[in-house]
């Protein structure tokens, strides 16, 4: 895989999968495929190439590093053979929330929370220090006035400083008022999706910390507060589980991005060297039908820039990776 100088779009060989399926975040899919297809690099020269925040770049190294997909030697960081880290996610997938592994120096610990004030009190502690996401999954439908009282504003500021902010709830009922708040969660830039059943009421902070509800029908018995890495890896599987299954509300579900021939004869040609105007020429378009069409393409995908989208696309001409004639039981 070669990036082109004139058109910034990458030339896709060997395609690298996607490893979002198996619980890895947007950020550090891209970075792992970034360099699995380049090689080792600095993380400055991997946030100039992307495009993206130091921030989100740091944090992404550091969940490839935690799932074993990347490591350093110090000064520069290398992806694992896809092979390996694709088997060490399925692995981590398929291993049961309620079953972790566990090592002799170092046991599961939860610490139960009482009840719901003791529980606020925790929330309010942890998202004070949270620097990179949040992960919400709430399977009540309705909210009471005090709860949204309280979970709207630490929405807001948790936006404000960047964090990303991911909710799962369930479809609203007919009537209910407090569905405003998904409209006004999404308005600030949240990220939200609902499904109609979900198990459990979680929290996972930056992927380090999870609360539980010990009882999601009634907050007022205690949460389970767990800080013991494979049980929050688990966790953080279980809901992206549910949510690739989940649907955008204001879209009506979460469609696949498909290309139409005249986006992949485009992509096709900027990939060869064109640019964006011998592209045009080539196709019979003006050169800002091939520029709005490319950043149509950039936008459904995601990506903020041209050479993320290459990435992008490399994932989509994925390898069959390893295993996965065993699909079904990942979504188990």
């Amino acid at each position: 895989m070669t990036r082109n100088s004139n058109t910034g779009v990458l030339t896709v060989g060997s395609a690298v999968p996607s490893l979002v399926r198996w619980g890895v975040s947007a950020d550090a899919d891209l970075v792992y495929r970034y360099l699995a297809s380049f090689g080792p690099r600095p993380a400055g020269e991997v946030a100039a190439d992307l495009g993206l925040a130091a921030r989100r770049v740091r944090a992404a190294l550091d969940e490839l590093d935690g799932c074993g997909a990347a490591g350093t030697d110090g000064t520069r960081w290398r992806a694992s053979p896809v092979g390996a880290a694709v088997n060490t996610l399925r692995r981590r997938a398929l291993r049961p929330a309620n079953a972790p592994a566990r090592r002799a120096d170092h046991p599961v610990v939860a610490r139960r929370l009482p009840d719901r004030a003791a529980t606020r009190r925790r929330i309010a502690e942890l998202v004070a220090v949270e620097r990179g996401e949040h992960l919400a999954m709430n399977p009540e439908q309705t909210f009471g006035a005090e709860t949204l009282a309280i979970a709207t504003p630490m929405d807001a500021e948790l936006l404000r400083r960047r964090i990303r902010l991911r909710s799962l709830g369930r479809p609203p009922t007919d009537g209910d008022r407090s569905a405003r708040r998904a409209e006004e969660f999404v308005r600030l830039g949240g990220e939200y999706r609902e499904a109609p059943r979900l198990p459990y009421k979680l929290m996972i902070f930056d992927r380090r910390v999870a609360l539980l509800a010990v009882d999601p029908l009634d907050l007022d018995s205690g949460t389970w507060e767990i800080d013991e890495p494979a049980v929050v890896a688990a966790l953080v599987t279980l809901f992206v589980r549910h949510w690739s299954g989940a649907t955008d509300p204001r879209r009506k579900g979460v469609p696949t991005v498909v290309l139409t021939p005249r986006e992949k004869a485009v992509v096709a040609l900027l990939a060869e060297g064109h640019t964006d105007a011998t592209a045009a020429k080539c196709l019979g378009m003006s050169q800002r039908s091939v520029t709005y069409l490319l950043r149509g393409v950039m936008d459904r995908f995601g990506v903020e820039n041209r050479f993320q989208l290459g990435l992008a696309l490399g994932a989509t001409h994925a390898i069959t990776p390893p295993g996965d004639a065993t699909t079904e039981e990942t979504e188990q």
